[in-house]
């Protein structure tokens, strides 16, 4: 028996990831790699190996079964040989707000809880709850928090869980030592976590800001604003946090009355940073219906020490990844059947998707040499925004 034992153990590279293309259910895959300690070593953690984004959407009312599915650009959008399973009951009645490092940042509509999940190996990890941010307020079924940075507004506790989150980002896996996650929240306030502290604690900020996108950048903590003023939070200096506000003089387009635009912040692979402008239009506009439509991306760059936005218009070989995510740049030639100068976004206007009870995604792919657009999944209502899992 040993001498057959020792045969499958090492089965022949090709013949193994031949086994595991058959499995579509991940649950499966990962029995499959738990065989023998060679098959765990040899065969990846992710199916195929590939670093392509994947795009986990929720199917079901509530959470009971979410596909992952990975973006193949080559044929369709979405190939059924790219589509895997996953069981995830752990998602129940929670939203997605975010995907860093491989893990999702879900919040409880009903608990207001706020916990990191990794949707291959189901590990869980707490963060404070809403209820913990500064300037929120917890009164039985009711809520009171400052929304876009004007006024305090009270609402039912389950719909400000709903819609009060409108990011969480991680620096970081969560076994680093240097570990730090970030909330946007309201629109207008920011606050961060160090395990250390072991609770939320603010990020100073002007008396009215209305940020839109929040990400890590060396050692620093970055946020723009609606008009492309840039924050600057430095959380190492012994006197606490301290902020740097710039505004880079920005050459953007007029904006019409119908536009809608949403900014996202991007760390290049030559360390400067980018900002995506993404103009949607809205579809429909009625009180329990809408959806919206992705027109077309200005992209910006602020190069180390000037004080001026720059737009481009290529991005050559690299892909831009936005959404709930937090954003990234990733280079093409290391992705299976992908091609630079595309933009690969999900639907991230929190408040639109929290307010009415039927909305449509706008979810899809843009290319930039041509302004061409594909879309997908446009009239699906899905019970949790999906989001860009980045493996």
């Amino acid at each position: 028996m040993g001498e057959v034992v020792d045969q499958w153990a090492n089965i022949h590279q090709d013949m193994l990831d031949e086994f595991a293309k058959r499995f579509h259910l991940y649950d499966d895959y990962l029995q499959l790699r738990l065989v023998c300690k060679q098959w765990n070593f040899k065969l990846p953690k992710i199916l195929n190996g590939n670093k392509a984004p994947w795009l986990l959407l929720p199917i079901g009312g509530g959470a009971a079964t979410n596909e992952a599915f990975k973006v193949d650009t080559h044929k369709e959008i979405l190939e059924e040989k790219g589509i895997y399973h996953l069981t995830l009951p752990e998602l129940q009645y929670q939203l997605i707000r975010g995907s860093c490092y491989g893990w999702l940042i879900i919040v409880s509509m009903y608990e207001g809880t706020i916990r990191m999940l990794n949707p291959l190996t189901k590990v869980f990890l707490d963060l404070p709850p809403i209820s913990n941010l500064p300037d929120v307020i917890y009164n039985e079924d009711q809520c009171s928090f400052y929304f876009h940075g004007h006024y305090m507004i009270t609402e039912k506790t389950i719909l400000a869980n709903k819609f009060l989150i409108w990011k969480v980002i991680i620096n970081s896996a969560p076994d680093d030592i240097n570990f730090m996650a970030v909330a946007l929240y309201g629109s207008s306030r920011l606050a961060f976590y160090k395990p250390s502290n072991k609770r939320w604690l603010k990020l100073p900020t002007r008396a009215l800001p209305y940020f839109q996108d929040v990400i890590f950048f060396q050692r620093w903590i970055f946020a723009i604003e609606y008009d492309g003023q840039l924050y600057r939070f430095d959380t190492m200096t012994k006197a606490g946090p301290m902020v740097t506000i710039f505004k880079p003089s920005t050459p953007f387009h007029t904006v019409t009355t119908k536009d809608i635009n949403q900014k996202y912040l991007i760390v290049t692979a030559d360390r400067s940073l980018l900002m995506v402008v993404r103009h949607l239009i809205n579809l429909i506009c009625e009180e329990e219906e809408r959806s919206y439509k992705t027109t077309k991306f200005d992209i910006y760059e602020l190069k180390e020490n000037s004080n001026a936005w720059s737009r481009i218009s290529s991005l050559g070989n690299y892909i831009l990844v936005i959404g709930f995510n937090a954003s990234v740049q990733m280079f093409a030639g290391n992705l299976l059947n992908s091609k630079g100068n595309q933009i690969y976004f999900t639907d991230s206007l929190v408040e639109e998707q929290s307010l009415v009870e039927t909305y449509y995604h706008n979810i899809g792919i843009f290319n930039l040499e041509d302004g061409s657009c594909q879309e997908v999944l446009s009239d699906v209502n899905f019970f949790c925004p999906p989001v860009w899992i980045l493996p």
